[in-house]
């Protein structure tokens, strides 16, 4: 790992009386890699929105059925995850490298705990790597030198927005996400999930109270969310509520609950 400015704990950028999104999201999952500020966010957010613990864990359960079909079906073996959040149970280098154990993965965080925490997973895993860096900043990011050393853009790989879209201001999430898509090579994939407006009023309270203490959180329609996808094809069931893609179990649709109706998910495919 090139970057060493956290060798000592904590790292200095470390502010523990603001809450972060990784660290907020951790405190959802139930992790213990958080502090009180992120405690007292998740919990005011969720005396707010039903069903929001629920919403967090679903999104984590797609990303484990996403990565296992990318890394299966899909043969991908080389993962990009971006806004990668907190290690936790079943991480994606855990999804991808069960399936196939040459597996790449490279995490991308702006969280300076993230990289941190990684120390201890690198040292064990010469196919992991944990990256800090602002998602936005796409120039950065797919020039660091261990993206570069990791992923082979001149091959198929995936690229992951799992829960961060919604974290893109209007202003820059067109370019940001056509630049990561424009890297990848045909046959490769990009995994999206994120944040929806279906006309719910919880969705929107989600989005207000998550910009006005991260200072980013957009809820975006279906159709906003379909569009990032530019011109790869939609694998199916396409874009749909979080617990409608590839369930494990089946999945009444005209049943879900204010949880699992906060989210959206779906994975494209670049066409040769």
């Amino acid at each position: 790992m090139s970057d060493d400015r956290y060798e000592t704990w904590p790292p200095p950028e470390l502010d523990f009386d603001k809450p972060t999104i990784a660290r907020a999201y951790d405190a959802l999952l139930g992790g213990k890699d958080n502090f009180a500020a992120d405690r007292a966010l998740a919990e005011y957010a969720c005396q707010h929105i039903p069903g929001l613990k629920e919403s967090a864990v679903e999104n984590r359960k797609v990303l484990v059925r996403g990565v296992r079909f990318l890394a299966g079906e899909a043969g991908i073996d080389q993962f990009l995850d971006l806004g990668s959040g907190l290690p936790t149970v079943q991480n994606t280098h855990e999804v991808a490298q069960s399936v196939n154990p040459d597996a790449r993965v490279v995490y991308v965080d702006i969280d300076p705990m993230v990289l941190a925490h990684g120390r201890a997973l690198l040292a064990k895993n010469d196919n992991t790597s944990v990256v800090t860096g602002d998602v936005r900043d796409t120039k950065a990011i797919l020039n660091h030198p261990d993206v570069l050393r990791m992923i082979d853009f001149s091959r198929p790989a995936a690229i992951m927005l799992v829960g961060m879209l919604h974290y893109l201001s209007p202003d820059v999430v067109d370019d940001v996400v056509a630049a990561y898509r424009d890297v990848l090579a045909p046959g490769s994939y990009l995994f999206i999930t994120s944040l929806v407006d279906t006309g719910l009023p919880a969705q929107q309270e989600l989005a207000r109270i998550t910009r006005e203490n991260l200072e980013e959180g957009w809820a975006r329609t279906p159709e906003e969310i379909e569009r990032q996808f530019g011109d790869f094809e939609l694998v199916e069931p396409g874009v749909v509520y979080t617990a409608l893609w590839r369930p494990d179990e089946p999945v009444d649709p005209d049943s879900l609950t204010p949880g699992e109706q906060l989210g959206m998910t779906g994975i494209g495919f670049k066409k040769p």
